[in-house]
């Protein structure tokens, strides 16, 4: 069995490989290009993308798609990645600095799309917390200020293999219908 994954994310290919070799998926990425429509979550932007390209290639297709919300204020959203390039790690600390609510939450979304426009889709959450200072490789954006609410280490801060049981919830749940067809 394979799965057809649109993602150039290092990290989320990372997780797709892990999370689907051991059920004996074999993973391909697909690296095209998919326009990614503004919406308001990720499942619409997942879904939406998923079956673009399911239908066009006529197989079925993975995408994956995150939003990052900082609760105090319920933004960026899904334009995580533009804020991200935009407000840097120090930047956000400033903006941030009188803020006693330091919670956010990624919300996951993830669709399997067959070329008939049937779907599987997932979503979780997974809470943070924003640090008040850069931990670890500031390279890594807001990787060096966002930690899980039990953790002591930022995201920068650890390997990914530490963080596969909760980034790869969604491809596995995906395994497991898969294989139970």
């Amino acid at each position: 069995m394979e799965v057809n994954i649109i993602t150039r994310n290092p990290d989320k290919r990372f997780f797709a490989e892990s999370v689907f070799g051991r059920y004996g998926i074999a993973v391909r990425f697909i690296d095209k290009d998919y326009p990614e429509i503004q919406a308001d979550s990720s499942l619409e932007i997942a879904r939406f993308t998923a079956l673009e390209a399911a239908k066009e290639l006529g197989i079925p297709v993975i995408r994956e798609d995150h939003s990052f919300f900082i609760d105090a204020y319920g933004i960026p959203g899904p334009y995580m990645n533009h804020f991200e390039r935009m407000i840097p790690a120090t930047s956000l600390l400033r903006l941030l600095e009188h803020e006693p609510d330091r919670n956010a939450h990624f919300s996951v979304a993830t669709v399997y799309a067959e070329p008939d426009g049937r779907t599987i889709e997932h979503v979780f959450e997974v809470p943070v917390v924003i640090e008040r200072e850069i931990k670890g490789d500031i390279a890594k954006g807001w990787d060096a200020l966002l930690r899980f609410p039990n953790e002591k280490r930022t995201f920068a801060q650890y390997p990914l293999e530490e963080r596969n049981d909760i980034w790869g919830q969604n491809f596995e749940k995906i395994a497991r219908t898969l294989l139970a067809r």
